[in-house]
């Protein structure tokens, strides 16, 4: 070999490697540092309400009167928290509330579910008309049906182990199907536009294998819904616990209200502490964060399904 190189045999050398360029940086544009910006101010927004209730529950009330709610805090406990939770009863209208609402929710979308399938995914007359006709009820007032509902519940009879007044009037069934009735409508627009993104080939294949309606609904679409739902399952937790007006309207026992209207028992005839009452709401508002944390990869998945299909 050495003998070829020094008679002058050609050889294969490798050609030299190209000068890799740096790759220039992106300067980011004006208009999404703007965005930025202003995203950032509206969550701040959002969150001060709840900031400064968390501040104002850590600090005594004699404090916060003569230096301010926006001072330098002095002294900081959680002593109002235990006194939110024990002087209110929190822990029966916690119960009650999951009363309400676990059942309105499952019941929900259950239901929401059936319609949502029959409305796109079978071909029925008139299954346009009928998804307007959910969509529609949510446009109604609630207001507007206060006093209907009032004289009608406190007709409709139910057996003792249902109410203890013997009517659908201060009972939990009372405020379960007035939730149900106004969040119906939503949860069918929701799930029907989403099952719509399905694709048509996986029940057509379904049917070619002998699957019937039933099959069709319960072991092939729905599990595809699961984001969905968990979307939904979410926002309508939400709603229902949050709720205080069909509760205070169709309910008189005082044990049997939900936990929205325990903040009441923390308020005095002559004086109320503030500091005490930010403390009853902050705890109030825990389950509902507690339900986003737990389904929050579930509940974005469900808002980002179907955005970038074309």
């Amino acid at each position: 070999m050495t003998a070829d190189i020094r008679a002058g045999a050609p050889t294969h050398r490798p050609a030299p490697a190209a000068a890799e360029q740096p790759t220039p940086r992106r300067r980011p544009r004006p208009g999404r540092f703007g965005v930025h910006i202003f995203l950032m101010g509206v969550s701040l927004a959002f969150l001060a309400p709840l900031l400064l209730a968390v501040y104002a529950s850590l600090r005594p009330y004699e404090e916060t009167a003569q230096h301010g709610y926006f001072s330098f805090p002095r002294h900081l406990s959680f002593e109002y928290y235990r006194r939110a939770y024990t002087e209110s009863g929190m822990g029966k209208y916690f119960t009650n509330t999951l009363l309400i609402a676990v059942p309105g929710v499952l019941i929900t979308l259950f239901l929401a579910s059936f319609v949502a399938f029959a409305v796109s995914r079978l071909k029925l007359r008139g299954g346009l008309v009928l998804l307007m006709f959910f969509t529609a009820g949510n446009l109604l007032p609630q207001q507007v049906i206060v006093t209907p509902l009032y004289v009608l519940f406190n007709k409709v009879p139910l057996p003792w182990w249902m109410s203890d007044s013997l009517t659908m009037y201060d009972s939990y069934w009372a405020v379960i199907i007035v939730n149900i009735g106004f969040q119906l409508g939503f949860c069918v627009f929701v799930l029907a536009n989403f099952m719509r993104t399905l694709p048509q080939e996986i029940l057509e294949a379904a049917i070619v294998d002998g699957a019937g309606v039933w099959t069709q609904f319960w072991r092939i679409t729905l599990p595809l819904c699961r984001p969905a739902l968990a979307a939904l399952g979410t926002l309508e937790f939400t709603w229902i616990y949050n709720d205080f007006l069909w509760a205070l309207i169709f309910i008189s026992n005082p044990d049997k209200l939900p936990v929205t209207s325990s903040l009441n028992n923390l308020r005095g005839q002559f004086f109320t502490d503030y500091n005490l009452l930010a403390a009853g709401s902050v705890l109030v508002a825990l389950p509902t964060i507690l339900v986003f944390l737990v389904l929050q990869r579930h509940f974005i998945a469900g808002l980002t399904l179907g955005s970038t299909k074309g």
